[in-house]
C-alpha cells in the first residue's frame, strides 16, 4: 500500500540520511518515477523534504523531523530486532514487510536507545546461511504472491485450490482446508486437511493457488506446535522406513543423531561405544548416513546395510590400489 511506503521512505532517510532516488526505488522496490511521486506527496503532506542537487545529491529531511511513532523500551525493541532477523518471514512471503516493520520499530525508540539497541541487534546472530563446516543452508525459493495467497486463506478460513507437485510425481490440482503455515529452517509448510484427513504441503512444490469463497472445515481454535508435532511423529514412525542397529563412537553421537528421522532405543557398551536403533527414510538414506561416519561407526544390521556399505569400501580400495600399480 502506498501509505506503507511513504512511511518506509521517511524512515530510510531519518535512519541513513540523505539517499538518492535510485537507492531509494531499491530499497522500496519500485521505481525513480514512483520515488519522484511519493516525495511529491510528502512534500503536500508538510513533510521537510528536500533535494540537494550534485553529483552526492539527493533527498534528505531537515534536521530534527521526528515521525510520530508509538515508543518502545530497550529490551522490547531489541527483542523485535532478534526476532526480526530470522529468515521465516522469507518463507511466508512478508521479507518487504518484515524489513519496513524493522525500520518502524528502530524509529519507535527514544533517541538515546535509537543506537544501542540497533547496535546491540548487531552483536546478535540468529541462524546464519553456513554452519562451522560451511554447509550452506539454503533457503526455499517461493514466489511471494504464492505465497501470499495461501496466507490469505489460512487467515480468512477459507478453503484453498491449489496446484502441487508431490516427490517424484506430476503437478495435481486439489483443495483443501487450511490450517495453518509453519516454518522449519527455512523452509515453509503448509497444514491442511483433505477430505477430512490431514496432509502437510511443502511451500516450495506448489505451482500455483487460489483461495475460494467457501469457508474451510476446520475446528476454530488450532494448537499449531502440537499439530505438527503429531505429525512429525507419524512421519518418523511410518512409511518405507529402514530401521538399523548401529554401534557408533560417543564423539560422532550427535552426527548419527542428526541425520537420522529418529532414535528408538539407545545404550552403551562395555568399550564406551553407543548402540542406537535409529530409523531413516529408505535404503539410500541408510547407507548414505553410515558412509559419512567412515570408521567411527558400524551397522550391526539389516545385513543388506552391511554387504552395501563393505562393496563401497572394497570399491574405493580397489580403485586407489589400482592408481599405485
Amino acid at each position: 500500500m502506498r501509505a506503507d511506503r511513504l512511511v518506509s521512505l521517511v524512515l530510510l532517510l531519518r535512519h541513513r540520511g540523505r539517499l538518492s532516488a535510485a537507492t531509494l526505488a531499491r530499497e522500496l522496490e519500485v521505481s525513480t518515477r514512483t520515488v519522484l511521486r511519493d516525495i511529491e506527496a510528502l512534500s503536500a503532506a508538510g513533510v521537510p523534504v528536500y533535494a540537494e542537487r550534485g553529483r552526492n545529491g539527493g533527498f534528505a529531511l531537515l534536521p530534527g523531523f521526528q515521525t510520530e511513532l508509538t515508543g518502545l523500551n530497550h529490551d522490547e525493541a531489541l527483542a523485535l530486532l532478534i526476532a526480526g532477523s530470522r529468515r521465516g518471514a522469507q518463507a511466508f512471503g512478508l521479507g518487504s514487510a518484515l524489513a519496513s516493520a524493522m525500520l518502524k520499530v528502530v524509529d519507535a525508540l527514544p533517541e538515546g536507545q535509537r543506537d544501542t539497541a540497533a547496535g546491540a541487534a548487531r552483536r546478535l546472530l540468529i541462524d546464519p546461511e553456513t554452519d562451522l563446516l560451511s554447509r550452506r543452508v539454503v533457503a526455499e525459493e517461493v514466489p511471494d504472491a504464492l505465497v501470499a495467497e495461501v496466507r490469505r486463506a489460512v487467515f480468512a478460513g477459507h478453503k484453498l485450490r491449489i496446484h502441487y507437485a508431490a516427490a517424484d510425481r506430476k503437478p495435481q490440482w486439489r483443495t483443501v482446508d487450511p490450517i495453518g503455515l509453519v516454518t522449519v529452517r527455512d523452509q515453509g509448510y503448509l497444514l491442511a486437511t483433505r477430505d477430512g484427513e490431514d496432509r502437510t504441503y511443502r511451500l516450495s512444490r506448489l505451482r500455483a493457488a487460489e483461495e475460494l469463497p467457501e469457508a474451510a472445515r476446520r475446528a476454530d481454535r488450532v494448537d499449531l506446535d502440537r499439530a505438527w508435532q503429531d505429525r512429525s511423529t507419524r512421519f518418523r514412525t511410518g512409511g518405507d522406513l529402514v530401521a538399523v542397529l548401529v554401534r557408533v563412537h560417543p564423539a560422532q553421537r550427535e552426527t548419527l543423531v542428526g541425520t537420522a528421522l529418529a532414535v528408538l532405543t539407545e545404550e552403551t557398551d562395555e568399550d564406551g561405544w553407543l548402540r542406537l536403533e535409529v530409523t531413516f527414510q529408505d535404503a539410500r538414506h541408510a547407507e548414505w548416513a553410515l558412509w559419512q561416519l567412515s570408521t567411527n561407526a558400524e551397522a550391526l544390521s539389516p545385513r543388506w546395510l552391511r554387504t552395501s556399505l563393505r562393496d563401497r569400501a572394497t570399491a574405493i580400495t580397489l580403485r586407489y590400489e589400482a592408481g599405485q600399480q
